[in-house]
């Protein structure tokens, strides 16, 4: 059995910065969010919960989480004004504490290690959040030039998934994710030549990850194996070394992974 070991070089991660905001209306396409400051992400909920017996605990669960969150920032897309309740009288007319529309949003964190800091990122993708507006005060201008931060406390309700507990907040990391499904995700999120950004339901991510899915190796005899899995895969193969772009035993680097001597 390996040693363990800590502090690998390279494998000293962190997590920093927030970009590429997205929102996602109902029957719209997603709208970028620039000005994005933060987002803070603060689950309820999850706590455990014993039951006992003649004063001996015989069962610890725990309950049901539900994901809520803090969106801060300098500015908002046109689009998120009715997720703030304002609606539009006429053009440049607006009135304020109508009802307020539910919305999807994704946006990037970045993770790096001790080598590179922009090593690798994560996605993060939240459903039907409803928004709750802080406190805004306009200050009379004085020497400093400062700008007004907006917030929005977020609250959820979670899509059903499918073959686990419903949750409204997805992330996809690319430390471990294929790179062509991450370009296709992206496509989706993003959007392409082809089709305007929206935000992906579960199902249709596995339906994109499983396009790239793991290989199979399966021994012949003693030197010979085969190799099954997406044709695009194999990137060279010898005699006693396989090496693939995606996925098998060994990581390699980000990207690449070898089998060996199996």
């Amino acid at each position: 059995m390996p040693t363990l070991t800590w502090d690998d070089v390279g494998r000293r991660f962190y997590e920093r910065g927030v970009d590429r905001g997205v929102l996602y209306l109902d029957n719209a396409d997603g709208v970028a969010w620039s000005g994005l400051t933060s987002v803070s992400m603060k689950p309820v909920g999850g706590k455990p919960k014993g039951y006992y017996i003649d004063g001996v605990k015989y069962l610890n669960l725990a309950l049901a989480e539900e994901f809520e969150g803090t969106i801060e920032a300098y500015t908002y897309p046109d689009e998120f004004a009715v997720c703030d309740g304002t609606a539009r009288v006429h053009s440049g007319l607006f009135i304020t504490q109508q009802a307020r529309k539910s919305f999807g949003f994704s946006y990037r964190t970045r993770v790096g290690n001790d080598i590179d800091p922009d090593y690798a990122y994560k996605i993060h993708l939240v459903y039907n959040a409803l928004a709750t507006p802080s406190e805004r005060q306009y200050n009379s201008i004085g020497d400093n030039a400062e700008t007004m931060d907006l917030s929005w406390d977020i609250s959820t309700l979670p899509p059903e998934t499918t073959g686990y507990r419903r949750s409204a907040h997805l992330v996809i990391d690319t430390r471990s994710a294929n790179p062509s499904a991450i370009a296709d995700v992206e496509a989706v999120l993003y959007g392409d030549t082809e089709a305007a950004a929206r935000l992906p339901t579960l199902d249709e991510l596995v339906t994109i990850f499983d396009a790239y899915a793991v290989l199979s190796v399966t021994a012949v005899d003693a030197d010979t194996y085969t190799i099954d899995g997406p044709d695009d895969a194999i990137v060279s193969v010898d005699a006693d070394t396989y090496t693939i772009t995606w996925p098998s035993v060994n990581a390699v680097d980000a990207e690449t992974y070898t089998i060996s001597s199996l």
